[in-house]
């Protein structure tokens, strides 16, 4: 399967992107010349990573029947010093938010996608040393 985006320039460090499903706006920030309108390519990684793992997971938390009220998976990672700077460190956090968690099904959710379908940290993999950790939020 192909994937496919256009990008076109719109002058100094701005560029918009037509994606799959969207389209948005990629910029620098204003110390290296950006105009701050539009995301940043690499926190687009980083969000590429959290959407990929967390459509894998609301996915598989419906077919266990293990749904949850609320999710939010938070991800950091350390740039390297030497250009080109990538991430080497990331870590991913995974909340869930509700009453009597399923915990063995939500886990073995996190688990498949980490190890299995998501596409994105298979990617990261390649260059990152990926860690994660899950916290369950009573409300």
């Amino acid at each position: 399967m192909k994937h496919e985006i256009k990008t076109q320039w719109k002058g100094d460090l701005l560029f918009h992107a037509d994606s799959m499903g969207g389209s948005f706006d990629i910029d620098a920030a204003e110390a290296v010349g950006g105009t701050n309108k539009g995301l940043r390519p690499k926190a687009l990684m980083l969000t590429s990573l959290a959407g990929c793992s967390g459509i894998d997971i609301a996915s598989l938390l419906k077919k266990m029947r293990a749904e949850v009220e609320g999710m939010e998976i938070d991800v950091s990672a350390e740039l390297t010093t030497e250009h080109p700077k990538y991430y080497n460190k990331v870590h991913v956090t995974y909340r869930f938010y509700g009453k009597e968690f399923k915990k063995d099904k939500i886990e073995k959710a996190v688990q498949l996608s980490i190890d299995k379908y998501c596409g994105v940290i298979e990617m990261f993999r390649k260059f990152a040393e990926i860690t994660t950790e899950i916290i369950y939020l009573e409300k």
